[in-house]
């Protein structure tokens, strides 16, 4: 897995390369989580090179985290920056999404696509989780891996997810949850230009299905696809659905359809 240093930070990332020519899908976690949350399909989309990175302070990247999703914004630019011109497709979840709508709004010259998955134009969250994240931190990983996944998930699913929270330092989660609850761009996700698709779930506990409605309504060239029974987890428990669509998303782009 390469690294690269931002800030004097090391950032770990894993790089999958596709055929000539081919779109970079840039894979973007959520709070609390690593690339490893991304399932194989997505991480070996045939049809694209692909991109996954560890956030500042999750999985492989060094400590500290950021309170700011312009913050992890910065750190997902920088990396790109350092890589090779071409044409990037920026696919986030939840906190992920967050982040990518930020870079969106800033425009740059390399963005040609958008996968906001389980994620608002807005992330509250609730108070007691952001004090909990430090001084009931198990408390807080039980919380999130029940409402995290739906009744169908087996056990052991749960069981790793638990595990994989479990790692992520305690300040690194409130910080995470803070700089959700600080993103509201609501009034400006309008602005963005990119042609996005949007991945939302009725199932969805704690981003409610409204939220994604609401990007896939506001952002000009934007179209939703409603999953019913996958929870916030959903790109792991409907993998191959969702690597579908969005390799369906990624070919229109390279063909001109969503001009």
């Amino acid at each position: 897995m390469p690294t690269v240093m931002i800030d004097g930070q090391p950032l770990y990332y894993a790089h999958k390369r596709g055929p000539a020519g081919a779109p970079t899908l840039v894979l973007i976690h959520g709070a609390g989580g690593s690339h490893l949350d991304w399932p194989r399909e997505l991480r070996r989309l045939p049809q694209a090179s692909v991109i996954a990175l560890d956030l500042p302070g999750h999985g492989r990247s060094a400590l500290p985290g950021r309170e700011e999703i312009g913050g992890y914004a910065a750190a997902v630019q920088a990396l790109l920056d350092g890589l090779p011109p071409g044409d990037y497709v920026l696919a986030g979840h939840s906190m992920g999404g967050a982040i990518a709508q930020e870079i969106a709004l800033q425009r740059p010259a390399w963005l040609r696509g958008l996968v906001l998955i389980g994620t608002g134009a807005r992330l509250p969250v609730n108070p007691l989780l952001i004090e909990q994240a430090t001084t009931d931190f198990q408390r807080v990983v039980d919380f999130l891996v029940r409402y995290y996944w739906s009744p169908q998930a087996p056990p052991e699913r749960l069981a790793m997810s638990r595990a994989q929270l479990a790692k992520t330092a305690p300040e690194v989660l409130r910080g995470d949850f803070l700089a959700c609850d600080r993103f509201d761009r609501r009034e400006e996700v309008a602005r963005i230009e990119a042609p996005a698709l949007v991945i939302s779930s009725h199932a969805d506990k704690l981003v409610p299905h409204k939220f994604g409605a609401y990007l896939a309504a506001t952002i000009p060239r934007a179209e939703l696809l409603s999953l019913e029974e996958a929870a916030h987890m959903m790109v792991l428990e409907q993998p191959e659905r969702i690597a579908s669509a969005i390799a369906s998303f990624l070919a229109r782009l390279a063909a001109g359809e969503m001009a």
